[in-house]
């Protein structure tokens, strides 16, 4: 897909942005052990309506479950499916999932009883499980490798008789992660405490009826603060956003202060707004190991703009859908900037006259063909394989078209 700007476009509009990805997942796992709780507002992102299906069509024997390449899912359900006693199931994924660890969750379970063992590579998927009714009540486990292992455990915690507690060996990855998922549990009743070392969960047989509202995903929201912040000015308005949001990702309403952009809430939406002539840094540095899917949308902003940056706190990008450190290496030096990387880090040494007419690989990651498309207000490029958005934002061409970045396939 051929991307390019209209200077005519209109600098003010509004838009809708679907629900979180990590919310609803983790909603849809607890909704499953407590069918009363009623979800509204749920993404409608295939990653969502990936999981919703596997949830919804489960059979006790002989199942195979096909995640695509719905990474959350994938570790979600790993633990879920695990602790359904006389349930026999395959679970695998697409090539690329197949090639993404996920020994550390799966020594995990099967240290609380659960039975999995690997049809192909060992450590990683496709996995064959039995589920199993899990009665140990303590475990350990690496937490920095993956939030999502922690969470996997955490949702499933309170069908446990005597709860679950669970010891965190090393530093925290993506700890706002983990806090979303406490609030998640603790929303419909359940009690949870939190600490530096440990997570303990209470069990829980039942709850009353709940309703709940699923707030828009502030990831997507970022490639909106990068639209913005690569014009001269503009104001838009996004919905539906909470001031005191649980996803980890609302930091980008203070990391793109640097770029010039003023967050402000109006109900349940956010004004973003760029005055003209707003004075940028030469180099930013910020350590994103909390925020991990805004490095790619930074990195992009950063090289548009003509500003270095040093982003640190990295090291999970490399076990995402494509080695994402690699993949922005690659796909930022075709436009003429130098990038260094390393195992958790990305420095960009910028180019003030970029190359035009670029195609954008995108290697099957949802975030590649996002993150870049805002590059368009600054020079053409192509985005290869553009459809991938429909991982988490399916409308995503759509609304940015409404921007003026138009679009020829």
């Amino acid at each position: 897909m051929k991307l390019s700007f209209s200077q005519s476009s209109i600098s003010k509009f509004k838009l809708h942005i679907t629900g979180s990805k990590s919310i609803s997942n983790r909603y849809l796992i607890l909704k499953a052990q407590f069918p009363n709780i009623e979800l509204s507002g749920l993404s409608d992102c295939d990653d969502t309506r990936v999981l919703h299906k596997a949830l919804t069509t489960l059979k006790e024997k002989g199942d195979e479950i096909d995640i695509h390449h719905a990474g959350t899912a994938m570790r979600f359900l790993t633990a879920y499916l695990s602790s359904l006693p006389n349930l026999e199931v395959v679970l695998k994924g697409s090539k690329r999932m197949h090639e993404r660890p996920i020994g550390i969750l799966v020594e995990a379970m099967r240290e609380l009883g659960g039975h999995i063992k690997y049809l192909g590579s060992e450590g990683f998927p496709p996995l064959k499980i039995h589920g199993k009714s899990l009665q140990k009540d303590k475990i350990s486990i690496p937490a920095s490798v993956s939030s999502q292992y922690i969470t996997a455990l955490m949702l499933i915690a309170p069908s446990f008789k005597n709860g679950l507690t669970i010891y965190l060996q090393s530093k925290v990855t993506s700890k706002p992660y983990l806090m979303m998922t406490a609030a998640s549990l603790k929303s419909i009743g359940v009690e949870v405490d939190l600490q530096e070392s440990h997570i303990q969960v209470h069990p829980k047989t039942k709850i009353e009826p709940k309703t709940i509202a699923v707030e828009s995903d502030w990831s997507s929201a970022s490639y909106f603060y990068s639209c913005l912040a690569l014009m001269d000015q503009g104001e838009f308005e996004l919905s539906t956003f909470q001031k005191n949001s649980l996803q980890g990702d609302s930091k980008v309403a203070e990391f793109y202060k640097l770029f010039g952009i003023e967050t402000r809430f109006k109900g349940d939406s956010i004004l973003i707004s760029k005055k003209a002539g707003v004075l940028l840094p030469e180099k930013i540095e910020l350590d994103l190991n909390d925020t991990p899917d805004l490095a790619q949308t930074i990195a992009v902003t950063c090289l548009g703009l003509n500003i270095a940056c040093n982003l640190t706190g990295l090291h999970t990008l490399k076990v995402k859908e494509t080695d994402r450190l690699v993949a922005l290496k690659t796909e930022i030096e075709k436009f003429g900037a130098e990038v260094e990387i390393s195992n958790e880090s990305l420095q960009l040494s910028p180019k003030a006259n970029l190359k035009e007419s670029v195609s954008v690989q995108t290697y099957q990651d949802h975030r590649m063909a996002m993150a870049f498309a805002p590059l368009a207000i600054k020079v053409d490029l192509t985005i290869l394989n553009p459809e991938v958005v429909s991982k988490s934002f399916p409308d995503f061409w759509e609304k940015i078209k409404a921007l003026g970045i138009q679009q020829n396939r």
